[in-house]
């Protein structure tokens, strides 16, 4: 067995989650992820995201977004190309960056999956996605081939611990979120991929910047 994430081999706990649903610890980048025979299919993936509302006029969700979106105001300067990484079916942080003066593209596999993909970007929101990835290797090598040298990965994903039982985890009890880090799983990707962690708030939210 492999890991999804930084391919090791054989080098796992197992946890058991929600529904006792299994998942597997990596020993190397302490990786999270949920054994693939219980990975939902893609129409209970669409269809619980279409029960979402979120969307401009959710003043609870935009609020949530602007966790993401202030700290990395700071690094931003005008004329910035940005991509919106996995926006959902209701585009919404895309508008509230519009609102302070900066044009953001969108993305998503299922609901906005047209992209050109020779385009580079000079920052890349990826808010409450990456626990979505069925492949996070494969989803960070997408990502790291949109954004420019210099340029931001602005990511929104609960940390898990292992201080409490993950069957009592809140995060893990909806079916599409199947794959969880560490900040010692995102120190590892910024080693790999060449980032470097510029900030972060020990919770949810990381900013890294693409080495130059």
């Amino acid at each position: 067995m492999e890991c999804i994430l930084c391919q090791s081999i054989n080098n796992f706990e197992i946890h058991f989650g929600n529904k006792n649903k299994t998942y597997y610890k990596c020993n190397n980048c302490d990786l999270l992820f949920l054994d693939s025979s219980h990975l939902p299919a893609f129409f209970e993936e669409k269809s619980r995201y279409l029960t979402h509302e979120n969307n401009i006029e959710n003043k609870g969700y935009v609020s949530f977004l602007m966790t993401a979106i202030e700290p990395a105001l700071s690094f931003f300067k005008k004329g910035m190309k940005i991509l919106d990484f996995g926006c959902g079916p209701g585009p919404t942080l895309n508008l509230i960056l519009k609102n302070n003066g900066f044009d953001c593209d969108i993305y998503d596999p299922i609901f906005y999956p047209e992209i050109d993909r020779t385009k580079k970007y000079d920052a890349i929101f990826a808010t409450e996605c990456f626990e979505h990835f069925f492949n996070p290797l494969k989803e960070l090598k997408m990502i790291d081939t949109f954004l420019q040298s210099n340029g931001f990965l602005i990511i929104m994903t609960e940390l898990w611990s292992e201080t409490k039982p993950l069957s009592e985890w809140w995060y893990s009890k909806d079916i599409t979120h199947v794959t969880f880090y560490k900040k010692s799983t995102f120190e590892y990707i910024a080693d790999t991929f060449h980032y470097t962690i510029v900030y972060e708030n020990n919770k949810n939210i990381l900013i890294l910047k693409k080495d130059g």
